[in-house]
């Protein structure tokens, strides 16, 4: 099966669209992330980043070099805890959302 559109311009117009899908992925990032998965949640993250915030516009929020920022969420990106943490509370800010996180029982 052949695609006709790229998947993350897909992603990027539906996060611009659907407030809703833009906090999920919000949601989705921070659940990856505090689950041990931090590769799926930098990916996730630079899209989100690419649909709401802008790579520029988080520099100056977060005082940290764009290409920096590009490359700390790219595929093989090592934010530290303070650039991940600047990091989503720009994005959070920016779609008007808390972020709480709870305990559950494992499966």
């Amino acid at each position: 099966m052949v695609l006709t559109r790229d998947f993350k311009e897909t992603v990027k117009e539906r996060a611009v669209r659907d407030p809703a899908f833009a906090k999920a992925m919000l949601d989705e990032a921070a659940t990856a992330f505090l689950n041990g998965e931090p590769h799926v949640a930098r990916l996730i993250l630079r899209d989100l980043v690419n649909a709401s915030v802008g790579f520029e516009t988080l520099a100056e929020e977060t005082n940290r070099p764009s290409k920096s920022l590009h490359r700390m969420l790219s595929e093989k990106g090592n934010p530290s805890m303070d650039n991940l943490a600047a990091i989503f509370s720009a994005v959070r800010k920016r779609l008007g959302v808390a972020i709480e996180a709870h305990a559950v029982e494992a499966a």
